[in-house]
């Protein structure tokens, strides 16, 4: 049986398929790229036990889901962080990204389009 956020998450996913939207995808983060903000002047930090925002007043705010675990964690929408996020925290956020498992050699090629990946001989699918 999926768990009640996978079942929520492949929603997401038709609906961003569907739309064509994939802004509407939630990227994650170490929480700790919320310390930052902490001892900004004027800066707001506000949370339930899952969801948060963090607010500069009159500059910007950002919502942010919020996963207590072993490794804190939140998320956010990727148009939300184009839209709300300034350009310049891009990097604080981007420093923070949880590794989510992948190919390398896949995001390599994909990231150049010319790029020819060759790590050995064709293999059976299992």
């Amino acid at each position: 049986m999926a768990s009640s956020t996978l079942v929520l998450e492949q929603s997401l996913l038709r609906r961003a398929l569907a739309a064509r939207d994939p802004g509407r995808l939630h990227v994650r983060f170490n929480a700790a790229v919320v310390d930052r903000y902490r001892g900004m002047p004027g800066a707001q930090l506000l949370r339930t036990r899952t969801v948060g925002r963090l607010t500069l007043p009159g500059r910007w705010s950002l919502d942010i889901g919020i996963v207590d675990g072993e490794e804190p964690e939140v998320h956010a929408p990727v148009q939300d962080l184009i839209d709300r996020l300034p350009e310049a925290e891009w990097p604080h956020w981007i420093e923070h990204l949880v590794e989510s498992p992948a190919s390398a050699n896949f995001i390599q090629m994909r990231m150049t389009p010319a790029a020819c990946i060759d790590d050995g001989e064709t293999a059976d699918w299992r």
